[in-house]
């Protein structure tokens, strides 16, 4: 691919991750076009629909977060400090947030899967370095992760937006979180949840599984943001 033509498809990925996470997967594409600085042609002949806009957004979002988690294992020695690394580059890419809303209408087929996988495989690779060299609680799961990281890079609902302008604030947050999640001998345990956990909570009866593609994909609902939007609340009842 030509490098204006890639710099095109590039600028059109990342309006499209922006305007689904701040208008949901059903947003006019015009705007993405807007936001692309694109022409409408541009996208179409990229991708003729919207389930190929999306789709090629979710497999490069999960490309780009195992690449994250390969250079950070590459790039640092101390196992927490390449967690940590990871978790601040996949904010500043929106990465988990995005593909929650994502997937609401994306059909999970086994392409999908071999990438997520690999995303998956990468992530899991960190978290297990960073306990097993004692930096890392032993009862934080893949699953926590993955939802911790979609809770605190949300972005901040309607006025509130501009105390996160800069994106400063993700980070900030990320660090409190993380900081929570050091390894603590006197600290409270619990069990870990499994990133398996997550993709059933999701409700994905006819997602492939090991032997092969399952009959016919389901779009994901509602559950997982609903239960963020209910585990919050709680939260915040508790701590009033």
């Amino acid at each position: 691919m030509r490098a204006d033509a890639e710099r095109s498809r590039r600028r059109i990925l990342d309006a499209a991750c922006e305007v689904f996470l701040e208008r949901g997967p059903d947003a006019p594409l015009d705007a993405v076009v807007r936001r692309a600085g694109v022409g409408p042609a541009t996208l179409y002949r990229r991708f003729p629909d919207r389930e190929a806009l999306v789709r090629a957004l979710v497999t490069d979002l999960l490309a780009r977060l195992a690449e994250a988690a390969d250079r950070a294992r590459r790039d640092e020695t101390d196992p927490y400090r390449a967690l940590r690394r990871f978790v601040h580059a996949a904010a500043d890419l929106r990465m988990g947030a995005a593909i929650v809303v994502l997937l609401e209408r994306l059909v999970v087929d086994e392409d999908l899967v071999a990438v997520r996988r690999e995303a998956v495989t990468a992530v899991e690779a960190l978290l297990r370095a960073a306990q097993d060299a004692g930096r890392l609680r032993a009862d934080v799961g893949m699953g926590d992760l993955v939802l911790l990281c979609v809770r605190v890079s949300r972005p901040l609902p309607g006025a509130l937006a501009t105390l996160d302008a800069d994106g400063s604030l993700v980070h900030r947050h990320l660090d409190l979180a993380l900081a929570g999640l050091a390894a603590d001998p006197d600290g409270p345990t619990g069990r870990p949840l499994g990133f398996d956990e997550v993709i059933a909570a999701a409700g994905r009866p006819g997602e492939p599984g090991p032997g092969g593609a399952a009959p016919g994909g389901v779009a994901l609902d509602q559950t997982v943001l609903d239960q963020v939007a209910s585990d919050q609340t709680a939260s915040d009842e508790v701590a009033e």
